[in-house]
């Protein structure tokens, strides 16, 4: 049974100093607003905080739990006024998609990630209470897609934090209002943080037919002999990116896709990034709603990142490539697709159990 209050916002209720405006048990959800103008609310509990902007596409900017920080390094001291992602490209996760997603092709005209990333919310909400989980307090919100001749969505995003956790949830709702049906392509694209020796841990193997390097750069990354030479290597041997212990190969960027990754009865994946210290980053999903998983690692003086499993429906190859391969979902008039991903930090005492869980897959 789930007993839920809400509090319905207006940008009007932001301001320069930080106000808390809900309390539930040790959870408070605080706003404030950046000096770029961009509107934030704060989900704490007694173990650390997110930091989400509700009215960008409900991107999460920031994570920390225990004083360990998740998210990327990254150029940006603060979210920015974008239309695209590259425009703010230094928080924790986004929505990727939802009409195309990936980076554009040359056929494609797309904005690279779509266009849920940077979308302008129509609404946004702190809702608290109790399910079936327990306590909690989470932010929504609403986006109505629009456009004449084109599509019509509604798309309601989701954080929810629970009391003493580590772990959250990010949520995806879209619901096609058009008469007729769109195209659904849909990632949650969480950027962790590039841990130097961080080793990865997957329900997949370590091999070429498991472990696929994208071989077919985008025309945005820079190539050069040494990192084409680098790309060979890795295809024939994916075991050689298991442990993050040469972060200069990873500039320009990687990407890979876990292809036959292992799950439980119900279709329940999780994969794992273990730090040097012992404890881990951690996401789980179901194989079912993200048929692909992809890894994009990255690592270069102003950018590191190691996105050890994004769980998506698609490939990251654009519009036209994704068509082409069938990995493009037709959602009817009227039809609609929930997507769920828990994911967070996991302590070293926790970490050896989380890791024969991935391991008896």
């Amino acid at each position: 049974m789930s007993v839920s209050t809400q509090i319905n916002l207006r940008k009007s209720y932001f301001g320069d100093a930080e106000q808390v405006i809900a309390a539930h048990g040790n959870m408070s959800a605080s706003l404030f607003r950046y000096e770029s103008g961009i509107e934030a609310i704060r989900l704490k509990n007694g173990r650390g905080h997110l930091v989400i902007l509700p009215y960008m596409g409900q991107m999460i900017w920031d994570a920390v739990f225990d004083g360990v920080d998740l998210t990327m390094q990254n150029m940006f001291r603060m979210p920015r006024p974008a239309d695209v992602i590259v425009g703010t490209y230094g928080c924790f996760a986004f929505h990727s998609g939802l009409l195309t997603n990936g980076c554009p092709g040359p056929t494609d005209t797309h904005p690279l990630h779509g266009e849920m990333p940077c979308a302008p919310m129509d609404s946004a909400s702190i809702e608290f209470g109790s399910d079936d989980e327990g306590a909690y307090m989470a932010v929504t919100g609403t986006r109505e897609y629009v456009m004449g001749f084109g599509a019509h969505y509604m798309a309601r995003p989701r954080v929810v934090l629970r009391p003493d956790s580590t772990l959250f949830d990010i949520q995806m709702n879209v619901e096609n209002l058009s008469g007729a049906a769109m195209d659904l392509m849909y990632m949650c694209h969480v950027n962790f943080a590039f841990c130097e020796g961080g080793r990865i841990i997957q329900p997949a193997k370590f091999t070429p037919d498991e472990t696929i390097v994208r071989t077919e750069v985008p025309a945005h990354v820079p190539r050069n002999p040494d990192y084409d030479a680098f790309l060979q290597t890795l295809a024939a041997n994916p075991a050689a990116m298991e442990t993050m212990s040469e972060p200069h190969r990873y500039d320009p960027e990687q990407v890979f896709y876990i292809r036959n990754g292992k799950a439980d009865a119900n279709g329940n994946t999780s994969y794992m990034m273990r730090r040097v210290e012992g404890d881990a980053f951690h996401i789980t999903y179901n194989t079912n709603d993200f048929p692909k998983t992809v890894r994009w690692v990255m690592a270069n003086p102003d950018q590191k990142v190691c996105a050890f499993a994004l769980p998506s429906t698609c490939e990251p190859e654009g519009f036209s490539a994704e068509q082409g391969k069938g990995n493009v979902i037709s959602l009817q008039s009227g039809e609609s697709r929930h997507y769920s991903v828990r994911l967070g930090y996991v302590t070293r005492a926790d970490s050896d159990v989380a890791e024969q869980a991935i391991r008896s897959l």
